[in-house]
């Protein structure tokens, strides 16, 4: 209740604590708190473009950072949060909850000022084209490949490291338009990132959004990013394996996972595990519009490759090409998080939060290519609207931002990155053991 009664909770006039608040904080009862004022979402969040997830994360806590770095347009998104309006915070509250330090997020908030005012939030169009130009024709070469000179071994392979390339550059593509607008028009922004993911891709647009901005949100944390949920195959981080060695759980024999890993996660995420729970997601969902904006791509595909190799023949293709993309995919996303801090909830400031979640990889043009430019994730993660060509730009302000703050900013090789998500995945498991076995 806040200091005007219960009243003042419909009327949208009430002065709250930050304890009132955070009483607030269940999926049918949900609360958030930006730039100080007080907004009972509880209905709105189930017709949230970024899902219902993304704002349950934040039930009962001040989400303002989080709203900044997610809506380009506060102004418009705003409109929407006017009439959820239930009060604000009483004068004497901070504007910060729980412990969060004012300095850091006052200077990053100064840092976030600046980068617009360099108009380091706008996209360039033609960057991104020339990126689908370029997919395009690794897409035509593929098929001219053996369309012209046949379907030996050694063309079928290169066609298959082709086609993979495409597929991985499209799946780069499609996080930036998932992510940002590029055209003036957000209509044509959103038809592009449905034709990307969908008829370049075969997925799903809105699972991408609902699953992928979760992670953004609440990085490396438990219950919160899909990304670490490891379906009981893996122990993460320095907390979960000593809870689960400590609870008797031994669903694998998690002290040789350093090694399964390269059995079960590059080889299997893409072609089974997303592929599966995408069409799940669709079909339970009824998302009529991405389900065919994904059979559109299967049509394209085995109208081009089933004459050339017949119907079996073009699934072990695909199937080929779907091994090949998971495993770079698996490789670039996880060396920027695996390694990283992995726990429960600890209701950081955006930046520390951010920071403890990502590392970046040096940058160079193969590097730059070869993640998508994602090896600047610590950029992308606390600018997530922010074209990948200005990473390099914010970067080294970031990293004053940091120094200045004493929050470690990691830079990584990109054999380094590689080689520690193997190290993180046998430091883990050998954590598990000692608690399984001692305690």
């Amino acid at each position: 209740m806040g200091a005007g009664g219960q009243q003042t909770e419909t009327v949208g006039c009430g002065v709250y604590t930050w304890e009132e608040v955070q009483r607030h904080n269940s999926r049918h009862d949900l609360w958030v708190v930006v730039d100080r004022k007080v907004y009972d979402v509880t209905q709105w969040a189930k017709r949230h473009p970024g899902g219902f997830r993304v704002i349950l994360h934040y039930a009962g806590e001040d989400a303002t950072e989080a709203f900044t770095a997610f809506h380009p347009d506060k102004k418009f998104v705003k409109r929407f949060l006017k009439p959820l309006k239930v009060g604000e915070l009483a004068v004497a509250e901070p504007s910060q909850d729980r412990q969060k330090n004012a300095a850091v997020i006052q200077d990053f908030q100064a840092l976030y000022d600046l980068a617009e005012k360099q108009g380091l939030f706008q996209a360039h169009a033609l960057f991104f084209l020339a990126h689908l130009a370029h997919i395009l024709l690794l897409e035509v070469l593929a098929w001219l490949l053996v369309w012209l000179w046949g379907t030996s071994w050694t063309l079928t392979l290169l066609c298959s490291v082709l086609m993979a390339t495409a597929q991985t550059q499209a799946g780069w593509l499609q996080h930036d338009f998932g992510h940002l607008s590029v055209f003036k028009k957000s209509s044509w922004n959103h038809l592009a990132h449905k034709f990307l993911i969908g008829h370049l891709k075969g997925a799903s647009a809105n699972w991408w959004n609902h699953r992928h901005f979760q992670h953004h949100a609440k990085p490396n944390v438990f219950s919160k990013d899909p990304d670490v949920n490891m379906l009981r195959i893996f122990v993460v981080g320095s907390t979960q394996p000593v809870e689960y060695g400590t609870k008797k759980i031994k669903h694998m024999p998690y002290n040789y996972q350093h090694q399964y890993f390269f059995l079960v996660g590059p080889p299997l995420l893409i072609p089974v595990y997303f592929h599966l729970q995408i069409m799940h997601v669709m079909i339970s969902r009824r998302d009529w519009v991405d389900m065919a904006w994904s059979l559109s791509y299967y049509i394209r595909y085995f109208s081009c490759y089933v004459p050339l190799y017949g119907v079996l023949g073009s699934i072990a293709l695909i199937i080929l090409v779907r091994f090949l993309e998971s495993h770079w995919f698996v490789w670039v996303t996880q060396m920027n998080h695996l390694p990283m801090e992995i726990d429960h909830e600890k209701h950081e400031d955006w930046l520390t939060m951010q920071l403890h979640a990502t590392c970046n990889i040096e940058k160079s043009p193969f590097n730059d290519w070869f993640s998508g430019h994602l090896n600047f994730q610590i950029e992308h993660h606390l600018f997530p609207t922010m074209p990948r060509h200005n990473y390099h730009q914010v970067a080294p302000l970031v990293r004053k931002l940091c120094d200045k703050h004493n929050i470690p900013y990691h830079v990584k090789t990109l054999r380094r990155g590689m080689t520690d998500v193997i190290r993180s995945l046998k430091s883990s498991g050998n954590l598990w053991l000692d608690a399984y076995l001692h305690k």
